[in-house]
């Protein structure tokens, strides 16, 4: 089974504004709401895949019934914990749009207002480390995103050295100490960024030369699998194997960048799951990110795969 954690979800309240200006009133021309946090993105996208996880987390108050409401209705099965203290977050990520001179809006920028969350007791703390303790081998455990500061900051350390004789899958997605803490547990994949694989050696990553070389010092402190998303240029796994992939991204239209590195993680444990290959489960990340990237909404099967056969055909 996999499971995913988000520790901090939230209700994503996502609005258009044409020719946004600061001080006045403006209207909205779209808008839309549905549940937020990497982990949460990374059941949808296995979902879509056809592959079925369980969400983990903590959700409080009424927006934590609607968070919990929009994951069971993408078809997730759900084991939030119901916590007693405020209301889980809701982030506002306002599009600024403008017209093109071709009835086609284009984006001209994005800006986020992140909350802050709700309180979690050590007792409901608890009660999540004993879901935890149900976790077997061949079990899946995807750790994604930032945490609340209520939280300890070793928590993701503190999961793995309770896990470490189980013999689960675990992926990282996460930056700096949150990701660095857990190497010496050898996590099976980890998923910086290159900048924040920069910010981890306190240095410019300039190209995919670098990233190699970066990726393989985690390696070497830990780390099984390394797959560092680089945006528009596409992506590096750093396999423990010895074998390394690097591809640009596929050409097409950005209109959403919500969860794009949440969706790669998605399709390179799909790929690995149902192929065996770390080849295939590269390219299956890449595409998923990219296929998310070109839709309003997460990535489908369907785009994953059209966009997965351009991919392997211009590479061949």
């Amino acid at each position: 089974m996999i499971y995913t954690v988000t520790f901090n979800p939230s209700l994503d309240y996502i609005v258009g504004v044409d020719d946004f200006e600061t001080g006045k009133v403006n209207r909205t021309s779209e808008e839309v709401i549905f549940p937020g946090g990497k982990g949460i993105n990374v059941s949808i996208v296995l979902h879509n895949l056809g592959i079925d996880s369980t969400a983990l987390g903590f959700v409080a108050g009424f927006t934590g019934q609607e968070i919990e409401r929009n994951v069971v209705s993408f078809g997730i099965a759900s084991r939030f914990i119901r916590i007693q203290q405020g209301i889980s977050r809701v982030n506002v990520k306002l599009r600024n749009l403008s017209e093109n001179g071709k009835g086609e809006k284009k984006l001209l920028e994005e800006t986020e207002i992140n909350g802050k969350g709700p309180m979690i007791s050590q007792e409901e703390l608890e009660e999540f480390y004993k879901q935890l303790d149900l976790l077997t081998k061949g079990d899946v455990l995807i750790l994604a995103g930032s945490i609340p500061a209520v939280l300890p900051a070793t928590i993701y350390r503190d999961i793995m050295d309770r896990l470490s004789k189980r013999e689960v899958m675990i992926v990282v997605d996460a930056t700096n100490d949150l990701l660095v803490n857990v190497l010496e547990y050898h996590p099976f994949l980890i998923k910086p960024n290159n900048f924040e694989l920069g910010e981890i050696f306190d240095v410019t990553i300039k190209d995919k030369q670098d990233v190699i070389f970066y990726g393989k010092k985690l390696q070497e402190m830990g780390a099984r699998n390394v797959l560092v998303s680089m945006a528009g240029e596409g992506a590096v796994l750093v396999a423990e194997d010895g074998t390394t992939y690097q591809g640009k991204a596929p050409e097409g239209k950005v209109k959403n960048s919500v969860g794009a590195g949440d969706s790669m993680v998605a399709g390179f444990v799909y790929g690995y799951l149902t192929e065996k290959s770390y080849e295939k489960a590269f390219y299956y990340g890449v595409c998923t990110g990219s296929a998310s990237t070109f839709s309003e909404k997460l990535a489908t099967k369907q785009e994953v795969e059209d966009l997965l056969k351009i991919y392997l055909m211009e590479r061949n």
